[in-house]
């Protein structure tokens, strides 16, 4: 369910009119209206002014401010603000404060200081939302509820009694009996056998590793208790108002990593997405997309919302740099050509005191009369131009398997290298289809994905019977599936899959691994085609691991190191489709083995163009963004121009830092 209004891509942002004075509130208003805002998220943090003392609910400012708003056209996502639980209330409740892993119960006065397991914080969490929810349930301006703030960021995990108590009955309700979890658990190793669930503590900071599987399940469990209270709030909205949508926003989809969202997603009713560019990166437009295409992907397709980005620096990176001329229109854009339906911003006016007074807002410390503003009138102006584009969804040909549970249980204690990262090779093979100018989706392992040319399973060290399986039909039925190494190892529990790695996807790929050899540091392999004496050609690092081919055969053998002349690249021919894996990580030919995949799979690319312009088709729209210092000629365009009104049949250029978009005469449908 996504809000009836605004019409058109939202545009607006996080608005915090208590940090200033009632006539700031007034040329606030006057400059929304300038810019084009119809859309801003009110409340967030304000518990302390909403409920000064239990019980007590004053709602007269808040009332004003959005009488105010409506007045002006501009549409409210009211947020319930449980991430900033007010003095006085921690005062009463010191136990509701969290504790660090390590047992450090942290102090008051940052947010996300509450624990989501203890009782007088969900019982707190309730009676003001029930209060909220009653007193705006019929405000017109109220379009949508915000939930809390970016749950799981900072706070993940928490270890004070309140979540242990919790804890232990999650345990209860998921293994039945202990000797289902002493099983589960591998509870034999070191003697950790539990009789009693009150022997079982939460997996608290240990002089050496602790049980990785009971370290996996206090992940679960814990994003699970954040989950719940997120839940407790919205099914109480949905009483009230179940006529509005209601959402919490990520704290950056690729960067949530203690966060499940493909479990969040169930309990969502629009995807809501936070994004801030990684300033220092010069690339950092990849990472914007990445993160884009998940949100869309934990979106089932359908389009979402841009909650928070910066409207120039953060305040929070070592070096927070500003954007460049261009920056801020190029990033909102491409959020919106891969499915966001909203281009909103922390903050709207830049705050003056507090945590946060360096963050940029859409009204910097310099005022309207800087370029900044000027850029956010304009943007203002763009997206109203796009309002066709809202609704419409962007088609993907190749999919990236993405499992936080493989994330959470890959970067535990004692892996066999430190340089094996889930983010690292997700990011490794998605800038290598970004720079070829290919859509991605991203999938859960056990996802239908028989809709894709093309599935790249990166990084899936944990991989259940189950997802192994739908990996195994996929292929059979005519996929193309792409595995790179240390995937398929481990089951659910970090259990090694029975007999030779990998365990899961041995017959599936046409082979075993006798035995895995990290590289040092630095130091490199060779890779050589597959004849045994033919010329290197390609230098890998990270990984090497002695192939045994049975049923597959060698693309590429190792030229040097540990394994050398065994294979480093392999394609497996089954049923009507191919499984490939790749038992290494290239330095520079990534691009080239991945080619051969989407080449024989009938993956089309667009040739010619060079890896600075993004070019995503949305609907009938297609994205043209240069990032790029040099102007970019994009053949076989048909089309009207959304900004400028011209219409194009054949070539047409991209400034240097600019974005074209073109509604295309007729919408391009790539392959189911």
């Amino acid at each position: 369910m996504y809000p009836e209004r605004p019409a058109g891509i939202a545009f607006g942002g996080d608005y915090n009119p208590e940090q200033w004075p009632r006539e700031v509130l007034e040329e606030d208003v006057a400059l929304m209206r300038e810019a084009g805002v119809t859309l801003v998220s009110l409340g967030m943090f304000s518990w302390a002014l909403m409920e000064p003392e239990e019980g007590r609910f004053t709602f007269g400012r808040l009332d004003e401010i959005i009488d105010r708003l409506h007045a002006a056209g501009v549409a409210v996502d009211l947020a319930t603000p449980t991430a900033a639980p007010p003095a006085w209330f921690v005062a009463r409740h010191p136990d509701v404060l969290p504790v660090s892993r390590e047992g450090v119960r942290i102090g008051f006065g940052g947010r996300q200081s509450a624990c989501s397991s203890a009782p007088a914080f969900r019982a707190a969490t309730a009676r003001l939302v029930r209060a909220l929810g009653e007193h705006y349930r019929d405000h017109p301006a109220v379009v949508m509820w915000h939930v809390h703030n970016e749950y799981g960021a900072p706070l993940g995990e928490c270890y004070c009694a309140h979540s242990v108590a919790a804890w232990r009955e999650w345990l209860r309700h998921t293994y039945l009996d202990l000797a289902t979890l002493n099983d589960a658990w591998g509870t034999t190793f070191w003697g950790q056998t539990y009789t009693d669930w009150s022997q079982i503590d939460a997996p608290r900071a240990n002089h050496t590793a602790v049980n990785p599987a009971q370290r996996l399940d206090y992940a679960r469990f814990s994003d699970g208790e954040h989950r719940a209270h997120y839940a407790l709030q919205r099914d109480i909205l949905r009483e009230l108002t179940p006529h509005l949508p209601v959402t919490t926003n990520f704290a950056g989809t690729v960067n949530c990593k203690s966060t499940d969202l493909w479990q969040w997603a169930r309990e969502l009713d629009v995807v809501a997405n936070d994004h801030y560019l990684q300033a220092e990166r010069p690339d950092n437009h990849i990472d914007l997309a990445m993160s884009a295409d998940l949100a869309r992907s934990v979106a089932g397709g359908a389009p979402w919302m841009l909650m928070e980005h910066s409207a120039g620096a953060v305040n929070w990176q070592p070096r927070n740099l500003a954007k460049r001329p261009g920056e801020m229109r190029r990033n909102s854009l491409a959020h919106v050509a891969r499915g966001s339906d909203s281009v909103l911003f922390f903050q709207f006016r830049a705050s003056r005191f507090g945590a946060e007074k360096f963050h940029s807002g859409m009204v910097p410390h310099a005022g309207t009369d800087s370029e900044q503003w000027r850029e956010v009138v304009r943007l203002g102006a763009d997206l109203r131009r796009l309002a066709g584009v809202r609704g419409s969804r962007v088609r993907a040909e190749v999919a990236l398997v993405w499992d936080w549970e493989s994330y959470w249980a890959l970067e535990l204690d004692w892996r066999p290298s430190v340089d094996l990262g889930f983010r690292e090779r997700m990011d490794a093979f998605y800038e290598v289809l970004w720079r070829e100018h290919v859509t991605v989706d991203f999938v859960h392992p056990s996802a239908d994905i028989s809709g894709y040319r093309v599935v790249v399973a990166p990084s899936s060290y944990l991989l259940t019977e189950a997802s192994a399986k739908n990996l195994h039909r996929y292929v059979e039925s005519g996929g193309n599936l792409l595995v790179s190494y240390f995937s398929g190892i481990v089951d659910e529990h970090d259990t090694i899959h029975p007999g030779a790695h990998p365990g899961a996807l041995r017959e599936l790929l046409g082979l075993s691994i006798e035995e895995f050899h990290p590289l040092r540091e630095h130091e490199t392999v060779t890779l050589i085609d597959g004849s045994i004496d033919g010329p290197a050609e390609e230098e890998a690092r990270v990984w090497s691991e002695r192939v045994r081919l049975a049923g597959a055969r060698a693309v590429r053998r190792f030229g040097a190191g540990p394994d050398a002349g065994h294979p480093a690249f392999t394609r497996h021919d089954l049923g009507a489709g191919t499984a490939w894996y790749l038992a290494t990580a290239p330095v520079t030919g990534l691009p080239g083995l991945l080619g051969q995949v989407l080449d024989h799979a009938g993956v089309t690319r667009p040739r010619g163009l060079p890896d600075t312009l993004e070019r995503v088709r949305r609907g009938r729209h297609l994205f043209l963004i240069n990032h790029g210092d040099r102007p970019v000629t994009v053949e076989g365009v048909s089309g009207v121009s959304v900004f400028d009104g011209v219409r194009h049949d054949g070539p047409v250029t991209v400034a240097a830092g600019a974005v074209t978009v073109i509604e295309e005469t007729q919408e391009t449908t790539p392959h189911p």
